[in-house]
């Protein structure tokens, strides 16, 4: 504790001194600015004097040469030169104004980009190279897309697509120095002879939005005329069924008439097992499967660098970004039960706002300052994700740059506290009518009533409070750290 505190004492000391440098570095650098935008005036100044000298001059010479000109013609010559020293006098001014708002308006964004270029050498940046991690593992996925559909070809299991990151890798942060995961969502369509089919499971909780896959046969009569090698399971008969030919997926993946997400976790751990021997990546890296019964992880490794990998199953709803997926939302899912997944869409929205963002948009780096601050905190790392991306959907994509880090750092917090206070936070795409419109959505999920990420605290009076009390602790380490106060 002592060892603690003196670093503590030790750590102060340094940012107090750091913070009077920054200060009369930006006292020279005011003084100076101001030096130069009076020097500039004078200059004006001294311009304009010596124009209306000038004008003067003339005038003198135009008098004395018109001197026998009748007294109506010098009176409107007198006049139009009171309007022109009037406007001579109005433009210097506006000229003055102008120059002093330009000066201004450079002060505050050197001040501003000082201030952000501190914060940013102040906060220890994870060092990740996500980017090739993501085109690895998108890599590897689309090898062993190949060979699944080799091997899944005359099949009855569930025909599986090329798979779609998602998570927070794919959006370009990560709020953990190491142990990144790769996450990656693999859409299935049914067999031949299958459908699926999705229903909301109203009997569930109100905060969630679950369905269930119901698996249901086809006929396929008028397909084995086509001389298709199938036979039809609603009407050929059990035992010629069973003799020639695979069993249906509702024998095999299902329970009852609805897809189970862990025979399907099961099977799919059991075909990434059979085709990796297959894969040129298999040469090189070694495969360790890891245990899971909703997805299926694994981690692969060469001896100098290894990746972690998670493949959940989805279904998607229509043509949408939507999906019903194996992820799961509660501690105890049932096997049939498929919640309402959004990772999809949310990685689109993070590539539309890139699409419009300046190069040097630190967006990304606000979201992963806070869910790395936040860590040890109640605050979930979804919570602090919604609050950003809520932010980046009404703020101008053109002012998260370094001179806008402060403020938008501030917006963070700020926004936090008042989700705390009002014991409610939206979910960001169920229900918000402001979603961008290139990001296709089924119609019932616009019009759903919001869905409220900070419900407990409503349930809870006593987790509120101890939200709003590890809100202000949160709140002091984040002034430490960005501000550099005690």
């Amino acid at each position: 504790m002592e060892a603690r505190a003196k670093h503590l004492e030790w750590e102060r000391i340094h940012l107090e001194q750091e913070v009077e440098q920054l200060a009369q570095e930006q006292v020279k650098q005011v003084q100076l600015l101001q030096l130069l935008a009076v020097a500039v005036l004078l200059v004006l100044v001294l311009l304009l004097w010596f124009i209306g000298w000038k004008s003067s001059q003339r005038r003198e010479e135009d008098e004395e040469g018109n001197r026998g000109a009748n007294e109506g013609e010098v009176g409107n010559v007198a006049a139009n030169e009171g309007d022109n020293v009037g406007n001579e006098d109005v433009n210097e001014a506006a000229i003055a104004e102008n120059i002093n708002d330009v000066a201004n308006e450079v002060l505050e964004d050197d001040f501003d980009d000082h201030v952000g270029r501190v914060i940013m050498e102040r906060i220890q940046w994870p060092v990740q190279d996500l980017q090739r991690g993501c085109e690895w593992t998108t890599d590897l996925m689309d090898q062993c897309s190949l060979y699944f559909q080799r091997v899944l070809s005359n099949s009855f299991y569930p025909v599986l697509q090329r798979a779609i990151g998602v998570g927070s890798a794919f959006e370009g942060w990560n709020p953990r120095e190491q142990d990144v995961v790769y996450r990656l969502l693999i859409p299935m369509t049914p067999p031949r002879g299958h459908s699926f089919h999705l229903e909301l499971d109203s009997a569930g909780q109100r905060h969630v939005r679950n369905f269930r896959v119901r698996v249901q046969l086809e006929c396929t009569c008028t397909r084995e005329q086509q001389a298709e090698d199938m036979l039809c399971f609603l009407h050929h008969p059990e035992e010629e069924l069973r003799r020639n030919q695979d069993p249906s997926l509702l024998d095999t993946l299902c329970t009852g008439s609805y897809l189970n997400v862990q025979k399907t976790a099961r099977w799919f751990h059991q075909l990434v097992r059979a085709v990796w021997p297959a894969l040129p990546q298999s040469h090189n890296w070694h495969l360790v499967l890891l245990p899971s019964t909703r997805s299926c992880q694994f981690k692969v490794t060469n001896g100098r660098e290894s990746f972690r990998i998670e493949l959940f199953f989805g279904v998607r709803r229509d043509d949408s970004a939507i999906f019903v997926c194996s992820q799961p939302r509660e501690a105890h899912t049932a096997s049939t039960t498929w919640p309402e997944s959004y990772a999809v869409a949310e990685v689109e929205f993070f590539k539309h706002i890139a699409r419009q963002a300046p190069p040097d948009s630190l967006h990304l780096k606000c979201l992963q300052f806070f869910t790395r601050l936040q860590l040890g905190f109640s605050f979930s790392t979804y919570t602090m994700k919604t609050i950003v991306m809520h932010l980046l959907n009404v703020t101008p994509v053109s002012s998260w740059r370094r001179r806008d880090l402060l403020e938008r750092l501030q917006d963070i917090i700020n926004s936090l506290h008042f989700c705390v206070r009002a014991k409610r936070l939206n979910h960001f795409i169920v229900g918000n009518q402001r979603f961008p419109q290139d990001i296709n959505l089924p119609a019932d999920v616009q019009r759903a009533e919001p869905l409220n990420l900070l419900h407990h605290l409503v349930q809870q009076p006593d987790v509120h409070t101890q939200a709003l009390h590890e809100y202000h602790v949160l709140e002091k380490w984040f002034k430490r750290i960005v501000l550099a106060e005690d």
